[in-house]
């Protein structure tokens, strides 16, 4: 039978603890979501801020749908580009200090299009070897070479920038999804520079949690358009909406504008989410007690989990992963949690190499503190029941 294999690859994928599933959720995201008719307090969502559901948020789209109606009908260089997203493109400019932005459906999207417009054959992109999927995928499609250098080592970028010839295009994430430490920015930019390449950053976790005002891992190290080129941020997470977009100068925009395959060939976001997300841009621009929230609840996580011997990585990020090792385990301890009524994501190969499978613990504004202490209180319980788990 064709495709027969299938049966026994999804069958391995069981056996070895890596086998996924969808929750289906009867809420809306939050803190507390509904899973299967139970309730469960939620430290797994990217939505930092805690603005998916805020209600500044919800009535900008509900207003907008009355306005422009749901679908955008088209692609942004047919009929799709409408008054609000020029709006929130002019203020992404503005609130990361560039001299334009350009608005893409996803970041998937948006990565894989700029680093295939900006590089092909006879050109280098370097990237980290702990790059979002995306990020990979983006430089294996491109025609260019494709080389990775160990983790935040800016001494093997900087030998391997040396050797190659062409237009050379480094990419790096800004915060690592997975283990929720930042890319050495300062450092990569200065290599970038006396190498002659192309520094972008891909700051989907950074963009409104870390620095001051929200600016992001680029705000948080001082850094501007001339160290950082290219800049992409995603509007799903800290944002709490939908889509993603790329920021730099006019000239850049304008090369994406005309050679992005993934903007060009694809159907513009709806208005209502550009709408909305402005409503979001502007909570996270004067809304600063979210940030200080959300670090304290940080800190007071770390304390917490230190003092129970826990194995955690350093990330001083909304993301905290626990190192478990097995997967097996890890699936376990996952459902532990969610019997107890916490929802932590047990990540797994591939995403993460063998041998390194993970509870990926996010923190939200929106979290108090006996939330925090009740999710170590059951890890710890947890921890004695599974013998040493974490």
């Amino acid at each position: 039978m064709p495709f027969s294999h299938l049966t026994d690859n999804l069958n391995k994928l069981a056996q070895q603890g890596l086998y996924r599933s969808r929750r289906i959720l009867a809420s809306p995201q939050g803190i507390h979501l509904q899973l299967g008719g139970k309730s469960a307090v939620n430290f797994c969502s990217n939505d930092y801020l805690g603005l998916a559901n805020h209600p500044a948020v919800v009535q900008a789209f509900k207003d907008a749908a009355d306005t422009y109606g749901v679908g955008s009908g088209s692609a942004h260089l047919i009929c799709g580009h409408g008054t609000a997203h020029h709006a929130l493109e002019d203020e992404l400019a503005a609130f990361t200090g560039r001299g334009r932005a350009l608005l893409f459906s996803t970041g998937y999207m948006a990565n894989i299009g700029v680093i295939n417009a900006l590089v092909g054959r006879g050109d280098t992109v370097f990237e980290d070897r702990l790059n979002h999927a995306s990020l990979l995928d983006g430089g294996l499609s491109s025609g260019a070479k494709f080389k990775r250098y160990a983790h935040a080592d800016t001494a093997h970028l900087e030998t391997l920038l040396a050797l190659a010839t062409g237009n050379k295009l480094v990419v790096t994430d800004g915060v690592f999804s997975m283990d929720g430490d930042f890319a050495p920015l300062p450092e990569l930019a200065a290599v970038a520079k006396k190498q002659g390449a192309w520094l972008m950053v891909d700051d989907a976790h950074g963009l409104s949690v870390m620095g001051k005002h929200g600016g992001g891992l680029l705000e948080h190290y001082g850094l501007g358009q001339d160290d950082v080129p290219v800049l992409m941020g995603t509007l799903g997470k800290g944002f709490g909406t939908f889509g993603a977009f790329v920021a730099g100068s006019e000239m850049l925009v304008e090369t994406l504008i005309q050679s992005a395959r993934t903007y060009i060939y694809t159907t513009a976001l709806p208005p209502a989410i550009a709408e909305a997300t402005r409503a979001s841009l502007h909570i996270i621009q004067t809304e600063n007690w979210r940030r200080e929230k959300l670090t304290a609840l940080i800190a007071r996580f770390r304390s917490g989990a230190e003092q129970l011997g826990l194995s955690l990585m350093p990330s001083s990020s909304p993301i905290q992963p626990i190192l478990i090792g097995d997967s097996q385990h890890t699936v376990a301890i996952s459902n532990a949690l969610l019997a107890a009524g916490f929802l932590v994501s047990a990540i797994r190969p591939p995403t993460v190499a063998l041998g390194t499978a993970r509870l990926r613990v996010t923190l939200s504004a929106s979290h108090e503190e006996a939330m925090v202490d009740g999710l170590l209180d059951a890890l710890d319980a947890i921890n004695g029941t599974l013998g040493q788990a974490c």
